[in-house]
């Protein structure tokens, strides 16, 4: 056999392999157990949530207020 055509075959293998493996890896990069963004974070699309109400049951809580004022005034009207 021919040793510079197994060496050459084994470098275009090789080269091949890491090409693969290039686009396999992400491009974020974690660092002592920070993850590092990408050098195109600046490009990014910003997504923004604006606060809410703290109280994520608002509607329940308003219900279940208007149903103990509701009793309420039925109970005092009825101890008249």
């Amino acid at each position: 056999m021919n040793a510079s055509k197994t060496n050459s075959g084994f470098w275009i293998l090789a080269a091949t392999a890491l090409f693969g493996l290039s686009f396999s890896t992400g491009c974020q990069v974690q660092v002592a157990g920070q993850t590092l963004p990408s050098p195109y974070y600046l490009m990014d699309d910003v997504q923004y949530f604006p606060a809410g109400s703290e109280n994520k049951l608002a509607n329940e809580t308003a219900a279940l207020k208007a149903e103990r004022e509701e009793a309420r005034a039925a109970a005092s009207g009825l101890r008249r």
